[in-house]
């Protein structure tokens, strides 16, 4: 039972109760069932015969549905009587405008008051505690509302901790009750803040979802007293139990429909962290801050006057800024403090060359090129289609430490970071995805067939749309999640290959597996520690980036896409990732490159020459029309063993002759074998491989035809491309000119 105990009457009750009802008529469904409800609130069982007596002045009556409407009624659902006596006086009963009966307002006393504490032992509370308690008339004498109105919002006085609170119930738009808050003071104590309490169980909602509708605009306010200020005036409000309650996928979509929304920002800490979560969300767009002046909140503008009330808030409301606007001054600030650190990076010419310098110094051995890779990957999240990746190798072979260290060059909300993930949790987290990477450290994470496929929707579609059914207080209702994106994904693994549908959607990096590597690690970790890696400037850049320009144009994509061989399906898939690297690198290099008319990046043959150098390789080992170096090797090992005299190879005898240990020997076999190069004689499960050679090995074949060929094409078709136009950069903002003598005519553009 919940522990706020509502106060019931006697006889004299039931008496005013039947006064009350001789006023109200039963015709109306939804009022019947709500006088049903504040009668077994008070009565219980025994309100039976006064709500059946009172039932029967309608012609719709039957008593076999009175007596079943009666049994679902819960008396804990939140409707009062409060609510019976508002409708009796609206219907003409003069008699009951004190209220409820039985609930008698506890005025200043001039004496201590004695109450009942804990374990029933009684104490006494100082006449100045017991004023501060949350009483009807002392609320709304300070909210300067009528008693009656309250009552009529279905707030009523409990007991509570041994004194008088108000109990402010929450409920959805069909009236469900969702929760109970407890105001237990009216003022805040010196030390902390004791005025509310949730009823056992409960969590913050949206207040006065009940009574908004759907209209064309509504204030959005902090508390509930702001939302009684409001609706008696006729205002549509909704109530936030606090300035950092807000939840989006809770709350957002609620507001879907309507059109303006205003937004009371009150001048304290709360209002600051109004304005940071505002920015975030999906209904900013449509969102309006509202300052009130010299006043804290709609309360205190109504109590300094109420009659003035609504013509001094509709000149709130026309003052009204935009968080659009207030979005855009805030980003071109950061804009400014981020070019000021970064600008040494973003003007250079090679920035992932830098780039590479510092993962060594921070102590990275090898591994260079999946680093640089990496990078560029994750800065393909600002586009519409970011590429994503898995980074494969054996157990301890870097995998994890390789992307953690890129990671340390870009700043939070650039990712985010898990080691494993429920079926369903990508639907339900509070964490935003949209342009952020999803990395997850050990593909086996997220082998749950439905969890695989919320990441395959989330990179192939851009966004995750679940449709489900949720249990709620009025039944089982549909429910729709929208998760938007574009997210990029980057997952480690031990697995040779991954799931099918996941694996041509991902590229392929391999960590190297030698001894030689190995050593140099060790090499690594004996030398002394290093000084502490200053990642201002790198994390500076990526913001910097976020708040400039992400369209680009490149000018020689329709002669790249001529001279790429048409030789595997999976080409529609990874041709996309090779455009979108270039774009990456040029969106990276933004500082150095110059823009066509509309203002967008043109990529130039140094994007296109960095992405080939780094990507060729991979991409024609993804398409099998090459071999990679490793297998390659791997194979010609096991030639030689065999022409030896051996008429199959183990995996010992062929980690001998590699110089590697057997998982490594292990893994590279693995892949020989599901290429076909190698063929594994022995199929019982568990037993050592015994292997042979397969089928012959293509020849060393280079799918991205090389600069000089593309270079020669766009020459052919007139695209020009230039590395280094001049420029002059002005505090943050970069100026690119094109030399008028040379190009025949003068671009300018300035970008942030």
């Amino acid at each position: 039972m919940d522990s706020a105990a509502l106060i019931s009457g006697g006889a004299e009750e039931r008496s005013r109760i039947q006064t009350a009802l001789r006023h109200i008529p039963a015709d109306d469904r939804d009022l019947w069932l709500r006088i049903g409800m504040a009668i077994k609130a008070s009565q219980g069982e025994d309100g039976f015969d006064l709500w059946d007596e009172w039932s029967r002045s309608s012609h719709r009556y039957r008593e076999t549905d009175a007596r079943s409407t009666w049994r679902s009624i819960r008396p804990e659902g939140g409707i009062s009587l409060g609510t019976l006596f508002f409708e009796a006086e609206k219907h003409g009963d003069l008699r009951n405008r004190s209220g409820k009966a039985g609930r008698t307002a506890a005025a200043p006393a001039s004496g201590p008051v004695p109450v009942i504490g804990e374990g029933g032992r009684g104490r006494t509370i100082p006449p100045d505690q017991h004023c501060n308690r949350a009483t009807l008339a002392i609320y709304a004498s300070r909210k300067r509302l009528p008693e009656l109105f309250l009552r009529s919002l279905d707030i009523t006085e409990i007991r509570y901790v041994g004194g008088l609170a108000l109990r402010i119930p929450y409920f959805d738009r069909e009236g469900n009750e969702l929760a109970a808050r407890i105001r237990l003071c009216m003022d805040k104590d010196v030390d902390r803040d004791r005025r509310f309490a949730w009823r056992k169980g409960d969590k913050p909602q949206l207040y006065g979802l009940w009574r908004i509708g759907a209209p064309e605009y509504v204030v959005l306010v902090e508390g509930e007293s702001d939302c009684h200020t409001l609706w008696f005036h006729g205002i549509p409000a909704l109530g936030l139990a606090g300035a950092g309650n807000w939840k989006e996928s809770r709350d957002a979509p609620e507001l879907e429909r309507i059109a303006r929304i205003y937004v009371i920002v009150e001048p304290d800490a709360g209002g600051q962290a109004v304005e940071r979560w505002i920015q975030r969300s999906s209904i900013r767009d449509r969102t309006f801050l509202v300052e009130l002046g010299p006043f804290k909140d709609p309360s205190a503008m109504h109590c300094a006057d109420p009659d003035a009330f609504k013509t001094k808030l509709q000149e709130a409301l026309d003052r009204a800024r935009p968080v659009t606007r207030l979005i855009e001054a805030e980003q071109t600030r950061l804009a400014g403090e981020a070019w000021a650190l970064c600008r040494p990076i973003a003007e250079q010419s090679r920035i992932l060359d830098t780039f590479a310098a510092a993962y060594r110094a921070e102590g990275a051995v090898g591994e260079e090129r999946n680093a640089k890779l990496l990078y560029l990957i994750l800065t393909s999240r600002f586009l519409s289609r970011p590429v994503s990746a898995a980074v494969k190798g054996p157990s301890s072979g870097g995998k994890s430490f390789c992307v953690e260290m890129v990671l340390r060059f870009f700043p939070p909300e650039a990712v985010y970071c898990v080691t494993a993930i429920s079926d369903r949790a990508l639907a339900y987290t509070e964490a935003e995805l949209k342009h952020r990477f999803l990395v997850i450290y050990e593909a086996a994470g997220m082998m749950g067939e439905f969890a695989s496929y919320l990441i395959r929707s989330l990179l192939s579609e851009g966004r995750i749309v679940y449709e489900m059914v949720e249990k709620q207080a009025s039944g089982h209702v549909p429910r729709r999640i929208e998760k938007e994106g574009p997210t990029g994904l980057i997952v480690t693994t031990t697995a040779v290959r991954l799931h099918a549908e996941n694996e041509t959607r991902l590229l392929s990096l391999q960590v190297t597996d030698t001894r030689a590597q190995t050593r140099e690690v060790m090499r690594a970790m004996a030398r002394p520690a290093r000084t502490k890696f200053d990642a201002a400037p790198w994390i500076a850049l990526q913001q910097w980036i976020a708040r400039s320009e992400h369209r680009v144009e490149i000018p020689f994509a329709p002669d790249l896409a001529e001279h790429i061989p048409p030789i595997a399906v999976r080409l529609r898939r990874d041709f996309g990732h090779v455009l979108n690297l270039i774009r990456a690198h040029a969106i990276l290099h933004q500082g150095t490159r110059e823009r066509d008319t509309a203002g967008r990046i043109l990529a130039t043959m140094e994007d296109y020459e960095t992405v080939r150098e780094l990507l060729a390789d991979i991409l024609s080992e993804g398409l099998e029309a090459t071999v990679s170096p490793t297998i390659r090797e791997t194979v010609e090992a096991i030639g030689r063993i065999l022409a030896a005299g051996s008429d199959e190879v183990t995996i010992t005898q062929l980690a001998q002759v590699l110089g590697l240990d057997k998982s490594a020997a292990s893994r590279r076999a693995a892949s020989a074998v599901h290429l076909g190069f190698l063929l594994n004689l022995e199929d019982r499960k568990g037993r050592p491989a015994r292997l042979e050679i397969g089928e012959s090995m293509p020849e060393r074949v280079s799918v991205l035809p090389s600069r000089e060929v593309l270079h020669r094409c766009s020459v052919d078709r007139g695209v020009w491309s230039s590395p280094h136009p001049p420029r002059t950069i002005d505090g943050g903002t970069i100026s690119v000119a094109v030399d008028p003598a040379e190009h025949g005519d003068a671009r300018d553009t300035n970008r942030r």
